[in-house]
């Protein structure tokens, strides 16, 4: 089937007053992704975040929808360098949340941040950072997806971006804690890359990886087909088919799908891609795209869809970059068909913003938006929805 391609027009009303901004820390440089996780088992998601100026990983535990509104504890986990992302998975298998930082710049490594453990005197130990020597110096890592890959322990599947930038796996070895033993296998030459999602594309059970590719020779929205975990068994080396489903050329950044398989990609400048499946999911799929005023917004960074209104339909979460002067850096579309309106969110404060995670913090029936701000004051936050 061929690829289709509907361009929306935009009918601009920018409605309604901001959401209420809640911060939950502003105190380093360079707040750069939320990532959540309950790591202290207490039913509410956590966050993990790394500070790229400030050069630490934080962690910050929900302090529950009374306290939701107020700076949230943390405990910082690690310092390094230049950190792009940072992501929870137990590495070791001890059911305990360890972090693993992705850092760029001059740095060009991945870290394990290794959690607390009982030592044999029963005392606790501090949390240890320690750098992966099969990622040292040698790419500009930009995020880690915690995965079994070989259906051992938890694997790492990675992706960065700049000269030999690649997406591939980092294999755990038999004893995770033996660092040494980590080995990283690439399965696609890349550019830049802005997600990688686990996600079963094709519906045979197991578990692809979906991604985005904002400066390769050919950038665009893409999967990688698992081959299955016995295939992985034999041979750690066996490429995964790549295929190409949207938004080819385009500078795509980060994208989201949803449980019913329609992806939301932000593409600059000041598009969204819907991509919705066709018959085979490895074929392109079909693109709707609607695009937004760049007098009123920054460029996109990120989308993601859900019910935001309580009205039964699903609205577009868009946050921006380069939202200079009076323009908003997160609002989010409401619409269908060619009609499409912005409903501000952020407004003008803000200058770069980064990935959305749309979820109930308060604890009033409504999703509110979790993001964070990295340019003009510096902060992971959430905004609360008005609408309840």
């Amino acid at each position: 089937m061929k690829k289709i391609f509907l361009l929306l027009s935009f009918a601009l009303s920018v409605a309604a007053a901001p959401w209420k901004m809640h911060i939950i820390d502003n105190t380093s440089r360079g707040a750069d992704g939320v990532r959540l996780k309950d790591v202290n088992k207490d039913g509410l998601p956590d966050i993990a975040t790394g500070w790229e100026e400030g050069g630490v990983i934080r962690i910050y535990l929900n302090p529950g929808p009374k306290k939701a509104k107020q700076p949230w504890p943390y405990t910082e986990v690690g310092k390094v360098k230049s950190p792009e992302d940072a992501v929870f998975a137990d590495l070791d298998g001890d059911g305990e949340a360890d972090v693993v930082s992705s850092c760029e710049g001059k740095t060009r490594t991945l870290y394990f941040h290794w959690a607390p453990v009982n030592d044999p005197q029963n005392e606790i130990l501090p949390w240890r950072t320690a750098a992966v020597p099969a990622t040292a110096g040698k790419q500009s890592w930009m995020f880690a997806l915690p995965m079994q890959v070989d259906g051992g322990g938890i694997d790492l599947v990675l992706g960065s971006k700049g000269g030999g930038a690649t997406i591939g796996w980092l294999q755990s070895p038999k004893n995770p804690r033996d660092i040494k033993a980590w080995k990283y296998h690439p399965w696609y030459q890349a550019g830049w890359i802005m997600s990688l999602i686990k996600h079963d594309m094709d519906g045979d059970g197991d578990l692809d990886v979906l991604a985005s590719d904002r400066k390769s020779k050919t950038p665009g929205v893409l999967w990688l087909e698992n081959p299955g975990a016995k295939a992985m068994q034999a041979n750690p080396s066996l490429q995964w088919a790549v295929h190409r489903i949207g938004a080819d050329g385009k500078e795509v950044m980060f994208i989201t799908i949803t449980k019913d398989n329609i992806i939301h990609a932000a593409v600059r400048p000041n598009l969204i891609y819907v991509l919705k499946q066709n018959s085979d999911p490895k074929k392109p799929w079909h693109a709707q795209i609607i695009d937004y005023p760049l007098e009123h917004f920054g460029t996109a960074k990120a989308a993601c869809a859900a019910d935001l209104d309580g009205d039964g339909q699903t609205e577009i979460a868009v946050s921006c970059e380069a939202a200079n002067g009076a323009k908003s850096g997160v609002f989010y579309l409401k619409g269908k068909g060619t009609k499409w309106h912005a409903h501000d969110i952020g407004g003008p404060k803000g200058l770069k913003y980064d990935r959305i995670e749309l979820l109930d913090l308060d604890g009033d029936g409504d999703l509110d938006l979790l993001t964070c701000e990295e340019r003009d004051f510096n902060a992971v936050l959430w905004y609360e929805n008005p609408h309840r």
